[in-house]
């Protein structure tokens, strides 16, 4: 499989970036999410021209707003420069399919950074280059690494990166509506473990489409799907979708087969099972009795197994 191209903070990735000269190395990001993804690394401190070492610098409140100042020096103010480097990289961040951020960085945190007034600090601000990609690329799956930790927003991130990676593959071929429609019922399921209300406005929309209005739909349509699938799916509308395709086995399973996928699904929603075991086996029904639909459902295996990342949500 062709490495899936994600963007990430260069010290993740144990690159001596750092105000410090040190590194924020995750080995996990690299010995696990590398063999999928292809990382372009990127310090929008050092590549301002900052340098390394450098004066620490943080977010801080003034009558300019909040402005990225030097820690000891607060009329030491980066935040233009931080700006314009941000905006230089626009060309190589289009081609992304995901991004993971430091987090607390006054450049790079995705949310809860520290901003100080009056030297007192409140968890509220948003990284100056983080800001840039969430302003200007909004459909771009972004994360930091400290929240990777928590099973349901990993499998998240990476839900979304795989999304987002099919969907770029397929606008590299002439974009049609029955294109679309086919997207979109592969991710239809997907889409209503994350919100069922808006999975339906997702297919409206889809319905919608007409040749003189696809490229404007379509452009509606990922800014939507990437809002829905952003909201963490809860284990009841995982339920509702296992229950969904349970009902295409409802002629074609024996009692005590429909008794044990009940029971397993029952079990998977008191929190006794996790999510991979009910679907291993409706996948092992939907091996003895394929159904087109089911089969190209991307809910079935949304990203490779060898990640385990159904096993612990």
């Amino acid at each position: 499989m062709e490495k899936i191209k994600v963007g990430i903070s260069s010290c993740l990735l144990g690159e001596l970036v750092r105000y410090d000269g040190a590194h924020k190395y995750h080995s996990y990001i690299e010995r696990t999410l590398g063999q999928y993804f292809e990382f372009r690394s990127f310090c929008p401190e050092f590549a301002s021209g900052m340098g390394v070492p450098r004066p620490a610098i943080q977010l801080r409140e003034t009558e300019q707003g909040i402005r990225c100042v030097g820690v000891k020096d607060h009329s030491l103010d980066f935040t233009e420069q931080l700006q314009k480097t941000a905006e230089q990289q626009a060309a190589w961040l289009g081609d992304l399919c995901g991004y993971i951020l430091k987090k607390d960085s006054p450049s790079c945190g995705m949310e809860r950074v520290k901003v100080y007034k009056n030297d007192i600090a409140a968890k509220q601000g948003t990284g100056v280059f983080a800001a840039y990609l969430k302003h200007n690329f909004p459909a771009l799956p972004i994360e930091e690494e400290g929240r990777l930790g928590d099973p349901s927003l990993r499998e998240n991130f990476i839900q979304r990166v795989f999304v987002l990676q099919r969907w770029k593959q397929m606008c590299q071929q002439p974009l049609t509506t029955h294109g679309l429609m086919v997207f979109h019922s592969r991710h239809k399921l997907i889409a209503m473990s994350h919100n069922q209300n808006l999975a339906r406005d997702l297919g409206r929309l889809v319905a919608e489409a007409k040749p003189d209005t696809l490229q404007a739909v379509a452009d509606r349509y990922i800014h939507d799907l990437m809002a829905c699938l952003k909201i963490v799916a809860t284990r009841g509308n995982h339920v509702n979708v296992l229950q969904h395709i349970q009902g295409y086995l409802k002629t074609k399973l024996d009692s005590d087969a429909k008794l044990e996928l009940v029971e397993t699904i029952e079990s998977y929603r008191l929190g006794h099972l996790p999510l991979i075991v009910p679907l291993t086996l409706l996948r092992h029904h939907f091996r003895r009795e394929p159904d087109p639909f089911i089969d190209a459902s991307y809910y079935m295996l949304p990203h490779p197994s060898e990640l385990a990342l159904l096993n612990q949500i």
